[in-house]
């Protein structure tokens, strides 16, 4: 059975409940700074780039400033996974002059991040475009933010892996330890659901073995070095796929990705991003 990776599905729902959840710990009893322009007060606005990146978050952002008055409009100049240069326009912004200035900030905070990590995933993408290996994200994600940071990752041209503990199996050393075995762990989880994939972390030649035997449908390589890698490529021989994962960094990846594996997993996709610089004016 393929643990090919599957695509977080946003919904208008979730999107609903997100943003919903931010402008209410922002909000909170009123935005009383906001009560210093008319009620009656119309405007108009843009939010621009600062730096190159991979846009993410437009619906976050329209559900965040529609939320607070309907009638706020937003034009996109530009819409999710499109390449966005510095200092060009992202979107253009009408309405209320106080649901604007309410909503800017949060909207712009699911922008900022969610760009940020499809940036990010654009950046490590882009390494590996010469080799078959597939980039794929974690749990390791924002609290309440899991689907969304998963979405963005595959704007950046990322993979995601499993979405939670509910749709594929993951066994580590711990639940090996508890099980009492590869061998018993791989076949506890066909009896308790045969129709979701099995991948087991490995540490060593002797574990990959015995996983291989147990017949998991993926193993994950944990901190192998390169050459373990490579010998673990020759000694699968396409038994079952292959992921790399353990401290990878920009400087690691590609010669990771040449080393024939399926996968290799990035923690740092959605847990080191960094925003990216975006501004919204009022004209």
């Amino acid at each position: 059975m393929s643990l090919e990776p599957q695509p977080a599905m946003i919904t208008a729902e979730y999107i609903a409940k997100v943003v919903t959840q931010a402008l209410a710990e922002d909000i909170a009893s009123g935005d009383i700074t906001a009560e210093l322009i008319g009620a009656d007060v119309q405007a108009s606005g843009h939010i621009v780039t600062r730096e190159n990146g991979i846009l993410c978050g437009t619906a976050f952002a329209l559900e965040a400033f529609q939320q607070i008055d309907p009638s706020c409009n937003v034009e996109w100049a530009a819409q999710d996974g499109d390449a966005i240069a510095a200092d060009s326009l992202v979107c253009t912004l009408s309405g209320p002059a106080r649901a604007l200035l309410t909503g800017e900030r949060t909207a712009l905070n699911f922008l900022q991040l969610l760009s940020g990590t499809a940036t990010a995933a654009g950046q490590y993408a882009a390494r590996v475009a010469h080799t078959g290996v597939k980039l794929l994200d974690t749990r390791k994600t924002v609290p309440g933010l899991r689907l969304a940071q998963k979405h963005a990752v595959t704007c950046g041209g990322c993979y995601n892996h499993r979405i939670g503990l509910f749709d594929a199996f993951l066994i580590k050393e711990n639940h090996i330890s508890a099980a009492g075995s590869i061998a018993k762990a791989v076949a506890a989880a066909r009896d308790v659901a045969p129709d979701k994939p099995v991948e087991v972390e490995v540490e060593n030649e002797a574990e990959l073995e015995q996983a291989l035997t147990a017949g998991a449908d993926r193993i994950m390589l944990d901190n192998f070095t390169l050459e373990a890698l490579r010998d673990a490529v020759a000694h699968t021989a396409g038994r079952a796929e292959l992921e790399a994962s353990g401290n990878i960094t920009g400087e690691t990846l590609v010669a990771i990705a040449e080393s024939g594996v399926d996968f290799i997993s990035i923690g740092a996709l959605t847990k080191h991003v960094r925003a990216l610089d975006l501004s919204m004016r009022i004209d």
